[in-house]
């Protein structure tokens, strides 16, 4: 039974150590998996020679399995490298063990010296092997390191205090996870974070370990005290005493090992006190600053789905918190966790949320910025889209009006004296054609800037503006008119976008509402200018955005203010607020 249940334990390791091998042959990994497939096959043919009798045969397929194509496999995950002494030397020595231990199966002292060359060989190279790959090789080598290194040291300690039958089971189960291991390390390295598995997994092998010592310690004690059997009570005592110490061992050994794996962790407020020193206009600064205090890999900002800005590599565990300035969310923040590390800590909480503020008045910043950017840039084609036309204009049509004019002033200075009627006739065009050109040019000064602004004011130019209008119709649009006594000196550029935006809205109201009247206001408070047009109502029809609503926004914007639409059954409203500075 006892043999039955050893051989058994041995099937489970052989099985999952095929097919994780089968599983790696198409990946990177292919000589490690053909390596692992072939051992747990060997395992498999030589526990059914055990469970038929053939002992000898088994003991020598065993060791085979175990000593040769198993330790090539480790040494060969995740991929082969070539031109490296340690790897050369570590595959000599790893052969030369397997061959020993192959060849003296049946001598125990000789297969147990070549099992442990061959565990510190390997041991020296995963580590070796380790500081000298890339980022996904390191992943692949932690994996398998999770369940070796653990697995030989629960494994070893079991064969000191268990029996064989319990012993070979503890064993078989641990080794099972060996072949996964190396199949997620390859095919999913990033499914989770396997340095702070790791880290909780030495943790708790090593607080196993100090308790088992401790008690067998204590029994050792009480036996030369002459109480080779603990009472009940001694026992119960001791387990007290590993319960309530259990907490305080495991939190500071996880800080020891996650120290002395991964590196040191800063202080909170040293780490807030120098973010802020450092946190500025510029995010990628900042980002730097938090990296650096934090001892992070990765840090960037984000806001309405795009990256703005980042700093350090991109890993695959990251925590987000938001920006907020206000009830408004600006953005957020994106940190990658450290090496070990399963979440932040309640430290590194606290300093990225000191420094949140400052970092959503960054992106508050340059969110400003870039409007600046946008609103000058627009400005700038608006002057030369002014330009163009002017030049079209000017080119078009008030140069050959100019042309015509002095070609007519040559021909009639070519007649006077002998031809005198076509002289008369050729003066009376030429005048002719000169009122055109002036009307031309007051057209184009009229574009440029209504001259009724500089000749009358902003109130009165409107006042006079409004006589003027008449709906579809033909009727007299009848426009009040609300404004303050006396305006104060409005800067050149409110002033014409004032009065374009007036006119415009009231020229709407009289050819779209339906209605002969019309409402205008004209308002100032802190340091802004208002201007309202309400028309008297649409009759029913149904109203649709268009050209002069564009222009109008377009002209507010241009000076930094806003223009609103709202509307109802009773009619629609026109809104503009322009600032004063």
């Amino acid at each position: 039974m006892t043999d039955a249940v050893a051989l058994s334990a041995g099937v489970l390791p052989a099985a999952t150590m095929v097919g994780s091998g089968v599983a790696l042959v198409p990946t990177r990994a292919r000589a490690s998996g053909c390596l692992a497939a072939t051992a747990g096959a060997v395992v498999l043919v030589a526990l059914g020679a055990w469970a038929t009798g053939h002992d000898g045969t088994g003991l020598a397929m065993f060791t085979a399995g175990l000593t040769l194509p198993l330790p090539l496999a480790v040494l060969t995950y995740p991929t082969i490298r070539r031109g490296h002494a340690a790897d050369y030397c570590a595959l000599v020595l790893v052969s030369a063990a397997g061959v020993f231990a192959t060849s003296f199966y049946s001598a125990g002292a000789v297969v147990g010296a070549m099992s442990l060359a061959l565990a510190l060989g390997l041991l020296a190279h995963l580590w070796w092997r380790f500081e000298n790959s890339d980022e996904d090789d390191r992943l692949a080598v932690l994996w398998l390191s999770l369940c070796t290194v653990p697995g030989a040291v629960v494994f070893g300690h079991a064969a000191f205090l268990t029996t064989p039958t319990a012993n070979a089971v503890i064993g078989g189960v641990v080794f099972a996870t060996v072949g996964p291991a190396m199949a997620i390390g390859v095919l999913r390295p990033r499914i989770v974070d396997v340095r702070g598995l790791i880290v909780q997994v030495v943790v708790l092998v090593v607080v196993v370990i100090v308790y088992v010592a401790l008690f067998i310690g204590a029994v050792a004690t009480l036996d030369l005290l002459g109480q080779p059997e603990p009472s009940t009570g001694v026992l119960a005592l001791l387990g007290a005493l590993a319960a309530m110490s259990f907490h305080p061992l495991r939190v500071m050994l996880r800080g020891m090992v996650d120290e002395m794996l991964f590196g040191d962790r800063p202080d909170p407020l040293d780490a807030a006190a120098r973010v802020v020193d450092r946190v500025g206009d510029d995010p990628v600064l900042a980002l730097r600053a938090i990296r650096e205090a934090l001892v992070l890999p990765y840090a960037s900002l984000w806001a309405g789905g795009v990256e703005l800005a980042s700093s350090g590599t991109a890993v695959t565990h990251v925590r987000r918190l938001a920006l907020q300035l206000g009830d408004d969310e600006v953005g957020e923040v994106v940190v990658g966790l450290r090496p070990g590390d399963l979440t932040l800590t309640a430290g590194d909480e606290r300093v990225l949320r000191i420094v949140a503020p400052l970092l959503a008045q960054t992106l508050r910043a340059r969110s400003l910025a870039a409007d600046v950017q946008a609103s000058r840039g627009q400005a700038i084609a608006a002057i030369e889209e002014e330009r163009r036309r002017l030049r079209r204009d000017l080119h078009d049509g008030l140069g050959p009006t100019l042309s015509g004019i002095a070609f007519t002033a040559d021909a009639a200075r070519n007649t006077l004296r002998d031809q005198p009627e076509s002289a008369d006739e050729l003066l009376r065009g030429l005048r002719a054609d000169a009122v055109t050109a002036v009307g031309e040019i007051r057209r184009l000064v009229y574009d440029m800037r209504p001259p009724a602004l500089d000749e009358l004011g902003l109130v009165p130019a409107l006042r006079q503006r409004a006589t003027n209008l008449r709906t579809a119709d033909g009727r007299v649009m009848h426009v009040a008119v609300e404004a303050p006594e006396a305006l104060p000196d409005l800067p050149a550029a409110v002033e014409t976008a004032a009065y374009r935006i007036a006119t415009e809205a009231l020229t709407n109201a009289a050819r779209h509402s339906g209605s002969d009247t019309a409402d205008l206001t004209i308002g100032l408070s802190a340091g802004r200018l208002s201007v309202t047009v309400r028309d008297g109502g649409r009759n029913g029809r149904e109203w649709t955005p268009g050209v002069g609503l564009s222009s109008m926004r377009e002209r507010a914007a241009e000076v930094g203010g806003t223009l609103t639409v709202t509307g109802d059954d009773r009619g629609f409203a026109v809104r503009a607020v322009l600032p004063l500075r």
